[in-house]
C-alpha cells in the first residue's frame, strides 16, 4: 500500500494550526497509509497531537474515534469544542504562536540540535517550515533540491546560528 505525507501543519481549522494535520495523520494510520516516521497519540505528553488534545480538553482515543466516524474538520473541531473546551481568539493566537516557535530558544532546542545533526537538516524550529521547507546542506552540496512541496510560502527565519538559514 502506499503511503502518503500528511497535509501542512498550517492547514488552518477555524483559525486554529496543526489540527487539521492530526486528523490527517489519524485518517492515514487507521488507513495503513500514514509514512513511518510520523508520531501519532499521545504517548509522550510532547508530542503536538498530545498538546493539541490538551489544548482542547478532549481525548485523544475519543477523537480518533470521532474522526473515523467521518465528517469535516471543521465539524470535528465543533465536536471538541462541544466535548471539551472552546479556546478564545487570543488563546488561538498564543496557540499557533507556541507550535511555530516550538525548537527555537526553548526547553525543546537541544533535542532540535541532536535532530539537526542527524539529518543534516538547516532549520530553526521543530514546526513546519523549519522541518519540512528547509534545503538539506547535504543534498545542497550534490546539488539536489530538497524542499518540501507543502511548502508555499519562503518566509526565511534564523535560529541565531550561522547554520539556520534559508537556502535556495
Amino acid at each position: 500500500m502506499q503511503t502518503q505525507t500528511p497535509c501542512s501543519d498550517y492547514r488552518e481549522t477555524k483559525g486554529l494550526i496543526y489540527f487539521a494535520r492530526m486528523l490527517d495523520k489519524i485518517r492515514l494510520h487507521a488507513a495503513g497509509q500514514l509514512a513511518q516516521g510520523y508520531f501519532v497519540g499521545v504517548e509522550d505528553p510532547t508530542f503536538f497531537d498530545a498538546r493539541c488534545t490538551r489544548f482542547l480538553g478532549v481525548d485523544y482515543d475519543e477523537l480518533a474515534a470521532r474522526t473515523l466516524q467521518g465528517g469535516s474538520d471543521e465539524e470535528i473541531l465543533e465536536w471538541c469544542f462541544a466535548r471539551g473546551r472552546k479556546p478564545s481568539e487570543e488563546e488561538i493566537a498564543v496557540w499557533n504562536a507556541f507550535l511555530t516557535k516550538r525548537g527555537w530558544r526553548d526547553e525543546a532546542s537541544a533535542d532540535l540540535q541532536a535532530a539537526k545533526e542527524r539529518s543534516h537538516w538547516a532549520i530553526a524550529t521543530i514546526f513546519r517550515p523549519g522541518w519540512i521547507c528547509m534545503t538539506s546542506k547535504k543534498a545542497e552540496r550534490r546539488g539536489d533540491d530538497l524542499v518540501s512541496l507543502f511548502c508555499d510560502a519562503r518566509v526565511g527565519f534564523s535560529g541565531g546560528d550561522t547554520d539556520d538559514e534559508w537556502t535556495d
